[in-house]
């Protein structure tokens, strides 16, 4: 038996469509969410003061392996703390090949309910704030 599939609204929400808020669903919702938790740094949410993976915070520091390793480790620890719906298999942090201040994070994930594999790439400039 399938587990039910939990029903979590994303934010921003949407435009009102035909009087109702249009929020995403599915992998679009998971997506949204993923990196709504990877941008907020920890204490920034009031009552919730360790959500977040606070990536923002690795802005300024060096380029290397070490810096990589800690944004993975921290994409990782956050995601399974915070994004219920997913099972994270893997995190890399490759360094662009065009600047040299920027990294890209994919992760590649498997939805729990589906068992479906997908992945989410994102890229953070370490030299400036977005």
């Amino acid at each position: 038996m399938l587990t039910p599939i939990p029903s979590i609204l994303s934010w921003p929400l949407g435009e009102v469509v035909e009087g109702q808020l249009n929020w995403s669903v599915d992998d679009q919702s998971i997506r949204e969410v993923m990196l709504n938790i990877l941008l907020t740094r920890p204490g920034e949410r009031l009552m919730r003061p360790d959500f977040g993976a606070g990536l923002l915070s690795f802005v300024h520091q060096p380029n290397n392996e070490t810096t990589r390793n800690l944004i993975a480790g921290v994409v990782r620890k956050s995601l399974a703390q915070w994004e219920p719906r997913v099972l994270v298999e893997e995190v890399t942090v490759e360094p662009s090949l065009t600047n040299v201040a920027e990294v890209h994070i994919t992760i590649f994930y498997q939805l729990r309910h589906t068992q479906t594999p997908a992945e989410f790439s994102v890229t953070l400039n370490l030299g400036q704030l977005p």
